[in-house]
């Protein structure tokens, strides 16, 4: 039987973690639903359009806002976690700062979803190696 690597056990440890269903205060969710359940979507007075990237620790998760600046113009916020100063792209139509908005979510959670399958692979190789069916 082979020892198993530190670094096998870390990654089934952020795998399993990053399994756990996230659910927010507030936000139902239809029964067996698995996914993290992330608000996509907050306006406020018809102006401001919100997305929360994925993730399961709020300290390091991206929110893109954009919001209006004036003379029909609109800027796009992206923070990191919940007091970071943000980055601020723009100025911009109403209809490419929601659009880049979109853009920056799907591409976070597509990122996301790629590194928990990767740690989840890999979760999964270590836990064979420690049964010794590798």
């Amino acid at each position: 039987m082979s020892q198993s690597d530190p670094t096998d056990h870390a990654l089934a440890t952020i795998a399993r973690i990053l399994d756990q269903p996230e659910t927010p205060p507030g936000v139902d969710r239809p029964a067996g639903d698995a996914r993290p359940a992330v608000p996509a979507m907050a306006t406020t007075d018809g102006e401001v359009y919100s997305k929360l990237g994925p993730g399961p620790i709020a300290a390091i998760r991206f929110k893109w806002t954009a919001r209006p600046g004036g003379n029909g113009e609109y800027f796009v916020d992206e923070t990191i976690g919940e007091s970071s100063a943000p980055m601020v792209s723009g100025p911009m139509s109403r209809e490419a700062a929601i659009a880049l908005v979109d853009e920056r979510e799907s591409d976070a959670r597509r990122r996301f979803d790629q590194l928990r399958s990767e740690m989840t692979g890999s979760a999964a190789a270590a836990e064979r190696v420690g049964k010794g069916e590798v």
